[in-house]
């Protein structure tokens, strides 16, 4: 029997929470904290506050004190035009901070460049400037438009606000500087002026995609004087999203070069591990790194904070906490009382809403006045509620928001004293992206990571070092992925005809998928060139974001209202029949799942129960690309094929999680071709373990859910973005196995990543399950929220044993498996 664990499952916003506050006493009286504007409490003795009470101070499992950094100031380089440096000035900046200078001279040099600091640290100014004086320097050349430069965020919601902020910095400059959002959201008659007129166009890469590059004739003039290209945030580029953004900005480029021009890219990122690698792995040109960041720094105090065991059961009889939603909400709303400027970042929407709601409600027993100071702020909202919510912020009107990481990308949100993490975000570079709201004035800052119930939460919680003394992860993208490389030589194709010197532009792979394309009918070569062969338009052969197929469009049975989509991937089990379905905090009953015409039929409800999909999985292995022997175990990476079919799924109590019961369900099998990750055990090293044959199935399938709970510690990915099987005889191995694979056709390079950090990986996967204090195992070690077999068979103490056995056969040398 094959033990699964099914990627991009049931979402933790599908995780229903109840929105009935847990009787709360508020640790100390609204009265006794001066809430004045300007005032900023001591981190340490608002953290000291919060700690009091019954059992408060067991939470904190770890306090980081992180010291006060001065600022190295620099001079902007000769080249900035004086215009520039003196709107600069009068914005309140009379000098740069030496990392905004560094990368400012390697802009104007010609070098393509990364900045890698931290939050606040004026990334944004370090590319503008450059920017800014070359834009300049064009508007006055005698052929029109003169200089151009493109600017890509990953959201429509930063390129707006990067466009105000462009406004406020240029408006001394005069019209030398025509900036534009150029969006989805672009009205039709702004479009125009936006491709003849403007020269600083704020974009996303989904309309370069769709909308610049597939129309780029009516864009030469400002392709032709393309200099500078920014790539804001670019260390959200990672994965299957990451991979398709690589192959779009190599089809820029092309593009360009038919135009005559080579633009210079420029990068923002968080601080990131090998940022260089990165961006030049994205951009497909080397790139220089500016690391060293010189801006000063407030104290930072980083509080790790565990919920308490409750006294409910969740599956098999396992103990649970109390979640990270209520414990967040809590914690919001002390800081509130003490006046303390506060924003928590949530992964949900509902969970934002939710945490605002229980923090009003609460309030609203201590002071009248407070609740109204409390406010959500998340995706779908409208531009105009955003901003308005920002200014109430900004002015102390607003003491807290809670917010999904809407808010952690780039926008300016200073003067905050606090910042509540609900749950690990999956990467230290956005816990730090995400902490580092707090104290954007200089001041002292506090920031508290609540641990959901999970292993990798409850494993950093234990484990401060793997915070606090490592760096942040790669960012890990796979650019030659098949799955993702061919759409793009399709739209590269119906763009320009593809000629063989183009091939090696878009990677090595290409030159073995080209005649899969002709085979397909996709391409038609002629003469010396390859040519886009069908009516419809290339660049919708594949959705960026989306991991292929279809998306499933949820509509509104009884208005035939579109509610939104779901991904293909996710549809069989989450929008399948009978499901509950959530939406802007509203709950729906699928009714009907129409595959053929990719259409969820649902209507309103409010069940008094969650749905959790069933499902069986089989792995059959199509090549090994490498092999290496752990002792008698073997640790492999290679090619696989995965057969995931839905048959059922359960109907469980919100609160308890009770399961109600079973209903089955009749949907296709899916097979997917991917890239894993697998180990093995021989019998001999079963019997050292200890691990009976009625116990191997229990230990395979709990270090299976642990690895992949573990993984994104190790790899930029969520736990939703993989899968695993696990089996005790598998037919092409012979011998007990783990898989984890990658839940994207083709691969997204976690299962790669995974390979190459197995030994610490797997070393961090037996200490997190060790350490977790149940009994018989629980879902901060081995249990799965995700898992098709209802978490039936685990055996905590068994898969110790085993991943002790076989971490004591690694190899010593690092760079063997690492």
């Amino acid at each position: 029997m094959a033990f699964n664990h099914l990627p991009a499952g049931v979402h933790d916003a599908l995780r229903p929470l109840s929105v009935r506050p847990v009787t709360h006493s508020v640790s100390m009286a609204h009265d006794q904290i001066p809430r004045q504007a300007g005032i900023h409490p001591s981190p340490r003795a608002v953290l000291g506050r919060l700690s009091t009470g019954a059992g408060r101070g067991a939470r904190i499992t770890h306090t980081e004190h992180l010291p006060p950094r001065p600022g190295t100031h620099a001079d902007w380089p000769s080249a900035i035009r004086p215009e520039v440096i003196n709107a600069i000035r009068a914005a309140g900046i009379d000098r740069p901070w030496a990392h905004q200078a560094r990368t400012a001279e390697h802009a104007l040099r010609g070098d393509s460049v990364v900045v890698a600091t931290g939050t606040a640290s004026g990334k944004s100014l370090a590319y503008l400037a450059p920017v800014l004086s070359t834009l300049l320097d064009g508007s006055e050349q005698p052929n029109g438009r003169g200089t151009t430069a493109l600017y890509l965020s990953p959201t429509k919601a930063l390129a707006a606000d990067q466009r105000r902020a462009v406004a406020g910095l240029t408006a001394p400059l005069g019209t030398g500087i025509r900036a534009a959002v150029y969006d989805g959201d672009t009205p039709v008659e702004e479009r125009e002026w936006v491709r003849q007129y403007a020269n600083y166009v704020l974009t996303n890469p989904d309309m370069l995609h769709r909308g610049i590059l597939p129309g780029h004739p009516r864009w030469s003039s400002f392709l032709r004087a393309l200099r500078y290209v920014v790539i804001d945030e670019c260390h959200t580029y990672r994965g299957v999203f990451g991979s398709h953004v690589a192959q779009v900005l190599r089809r820029l480029r092309r593009v360009c070069a038919r135009y005559g021009s080579s633009p210079v890219f420029l990068l923002a990122s968080a601080t990131a591990s090998d940022p260089a690698v990165a961006a030049s792995r994205l951009t497909g040109v080397p790139v220089v790194e500016i690391t060293e960041d010189s801006s000063p720094r407030g104290e930072v105090v980083f509080a790790l904070w565990e919920p308490p065991l409750t006294e409910l059961h969740g599956e098999q009889g396992a103990p649970v906490r109390r979640t990270a939603t209520a414990e967040s909400a809590d914690l919001l709303t002390d800081l509130a009382v003490q006046g303390v400027r506060t924003v928590t970042f949530v992964r949900s929407r509902r969970g934002a809403e939710l945490i605002a709601l229980i923090a009003q409600e609460r309030l609203a027993e201590v002071d009248r006045s407070l609740p109204d100071r409390i406010a959500a702020y998340r995706g779908g909202y409208l531009p105009e509620e955003r901003r308005a919510l920002e200014r109430a912020l900004h002015s102390g009107e607003l003491l807290g928001l809670a917010a999904t990481t809407a808010l952690e990308l780039g926008m300016d949100i200073a003067g905050l004293d606090a910042v509540v993490v609900a749950g690990y975000p999956g990467t230290r570079a956005s816990l730090w992206q995400q902490a580092g709201r707090a104290g954007r004035t200089g001041e002292g800052a506090l920031a508290i990571l609540v641990a959901r119930d999970d292993p990798l939460d409850t494993y950093l919680v234990h484990h401060p070092d793997a915070l606090f003394r490592q760096p942040v992860e790669s960012t890990v993208l796979d650019p030659d992925n098949p799955y993702v490389l061919a759409p793009h030589l399709c739209a590269a194709a119906a763009e320009l005809p593809l000629t063989e010197p183009d091939l090696e532009l878009f990677g090595p792979a290409t030159e073995e998928l080209m005649p899969q394309l002709e085979q397909r009918k996709l391409l038609r070569r002629r003469a010396t060139a390859w040519h886009w062969t069908r009516r419809e338009r290339a660049a919708d052969l594949t959705d960026i974001r989306g991991a292929g197929g279809s998306p499933v469009q949820v509509v509104e049975a009884a208005t035939g209202r579109l509610l939104g989509t779901v991904d293909a991937a996710a549809a069989h089990t989450t929008v399948h029949e009978g499901a509950v379905h959530l939406h802007q905090g509203r709950s729906y009953l699928v009714r009907q799942l129409d595959l053929d015409d990719s259409v969820a039929l649902v209507e309103e409800a409010a069940p008094p129960y969650s749905t959790t999909a069933r499902d069986t999985t089989a792995i059959s292995i199509l090549e090994t690309t490498t092999e290496i022997p752990w002792g008698d175990a073997r640790l492999c990476f290679g090619s696989v094929e995965v057969t995931n079919q839905v048959v059922s799924f359960l109907r469980r109590k919100l609160i308890t999680g009770e399961v109600l019961g079973e209903s089955k369900l009749d949907l296709p099998p899916r097979t997917l071709r991917t890239r894993a990750v697998w180990w093995t055990v021989t019998d001999d090293q079963l019997e050292e373990a200890r691990v009976h044959p009625q116990a191997l199935g229990g230990a395979l399938h709990a270090a299976e859910h642990a690895s992949i709970g573990i993984l994104p510690l190790f790899a930029t990915c969520d736990r939703w973005d993989i899968g695993g099987v696990s089996v005790p005889l598998h037919p092409d191995t012979l011998l007990p196995t783990v898989f984890v694979y990658d839940g994207h056709p083709g691969g997204a390079g976690f299962a790669e990543r995974a390979f190459h950090t197995a030994a610490r990986w797997l070393a961090a996967t037996r200490e997190a399950i060790a350490a977790c204090e149940c009994e018989a195992g629980c879902p901060s070690c081995i249990q799965s929220p995700k898992c098709g077999n209802g978490n039936d068979p685990l055996d905590k103490k068994a898969a110790i044993r085993l991943l002790t056995t076989l971490l004591a056969g690694a190899p010593e040398q690092p760079s063997a498996a690492e």
